[in-house]
């Protein structure tokens, strides 16, 4: 059970830097907005993590947190922000990805 709260405390990190990446662009009401989005966005992230690390280890709970923040908040980035996805970008985020797998699948 805890590692789907880990995951989804993993998802919230990616609401956060979205947040942030949509505040960047917004002004008046609507970037206060997407800040009040990026504090509950976090609030709910590092409270999902603390319940996940009780269980699992530290170490490798705060390496899927942040590879699962990382990951998705390239894809957002491509897929919303319309960054680039060239081959090398796309290769090290394979790396990631597969990084962050074989911590879950080498830990109790």
């Amino acid at each position: 059970m805890n590692w789907i709260i880990l995951i989804i405390a993993g998802l919230f990190e990616v609401g956060f830097a979205a947040c942030l990446g949509k505040a960047k662009h917004a002004t008046g009401t609507t970037a206060t907005w997407w800040y009040i989005g990026f504090m509950v966005c976090l609030t709910i992230s590092m409270l999902l993590l603390i319940k996940a690390t009780q269980t699992l280890p530290i170490g490798t709970a705060y390496a899927v947190w942040t590879g699962i923040g990382a990951v998705g908040t390239v894809l957002v980035g491509i897929f919303v922000f319309k960054e680039a996805a060239d081959f090398w970008r796309v290769f090290f985020l394979a790396t990631l990805i597969l990084s962050v797998v074989g911590l879950k699948f080498v830990s109790n």
